[in-house]
């Protein structure tokens, strides 16, 4: 084996050791944090209860012609959360739409931080024409108001929850651009990312190398804050009636309970039970990403 090569394989043990000493130091941190504790373990409930969806309640339990229970029936031991107008258990409802509430933040995350990311790094790096032009369209995305943006979109593209993904991702990822470019400006100016120049390193090879390593704790603590706000955006275009009419979501209940006039009836327990829902996990993915945020960044420390 040549020198080369062996000072190469020397170097990738030394890196595997220090993120392996990074991510020990990181998880005990985080056992340290207890907000973070407390919202993740409410993250872990809410992922099993929808993972463990069709084991608690059966498929035909949304269905409305299979509902057997009396309309707007208060909380009993046979329904703890009560029925909705159709007579349909509305603890069912929420179990079951923990699935699609969370599974729609997680995808549209993932699209926005991969698109945010993206055009962060890529207006931060280039200079001239292409990355003014990537700056300018961040600025326009983040003038026209979310909202307006994300019920326009879903109207014209239909009513799925695929749709609902992609127009929630497609919206969300101008604030992560704005902050990634920052970082990435920061990181530009370091003495290394010269060196790389001087060496020969390309664009990709700088983007890829060198920028993304430095700005993926920034991208990690803004990824939990994120989904979160996807959550929201679920829920308030399911309330719009913009989502798919044939999935139950968080959204989707309080829209149909709305609309059932759940409010005029007294019946309380159709509204608090889902609003509750996105009111825990939206917390505990702030908790998460609070505690996360104060880890990596430790100038970000709180008391």
């Amino acid at each position: 084996m040549s020198t080369e090569t062996t000072a190469r394989v020397a170097g990738r043990a030394v890196a595997r050791a220090r993120r392996r000493a990074s991510m020990k130091r990181f998880f005990a941190q985080f056992a340290s944090n207890r907000s973070g504790l407390l919202g993740l373990a409410i993250l872990i409930f809410f992922a099993l209860v929808a993972i463990l969806a069709p084991l608690l309640f059966p498929r035909s339990a949304l269905e409305v012609t299979q509902a057997t229970g009396e309309p707007f029936s208060p909380p009993s031991l046979e329904y703890p959360l009560g029925t909705d107008d159709t007579g349909r258990s509305v603890l069912a409802l929420v179990v079951w739409g923990a699935r699609v509430s969370l599974t729609v933040g997680l995808a549209a995350t993932v699209i926005a931080m991969v698109i945010g990311t993206s055009v962060g790094i890529a207006s931060g790096h280039y200079r001239g024409l292409f990355g003014g032009t990537l700056d300018r369209v961040t600025d326009w995305f983040l003038v026209i108001p979310y909202l307006p943006l994300a019920i326009v979109l879903a109207t014209v593209l239909g009513k799925s929850t695929l749709n609902i993904i992609i127009v929630i991702g497609v919206t969300s990822w101008p604030s992560t651009a704005r902050l990634i470019r920052a970082q990435t400006l920061a990181i530009e100016s370091r003495p290394y990312l010269e060196r790389a120049k001087a060496l020969g390193g390309g664009n990709v090879h700088q983007m890829t190398k060198h920028v993304l390593p430095n700005v993926m704790p920034l991208v990690l603590a803004n990824t939990t804050l994120a989904v979160s706000l996807c959550i929201l955006a679920e829920t308030t275009l399911s309330f719009l009636g913009l989502s798919d009419p044939l999935t139950v979501s968080w959204g989707s209940i309080l829209e149909e309970g709305f609309a059932s006039g759940a409010i005029s009836q007294d019946a309380w327990w159709v509204l608090a039970p889902p609003g509750l829902c996105v009111v825990l996990v939206v917390l505990a993915f702030n908790l998460v990403g609070r505690a996360t945020e104060d880890i990596l960044d430790p100038r970000l420390e709180r008391a």
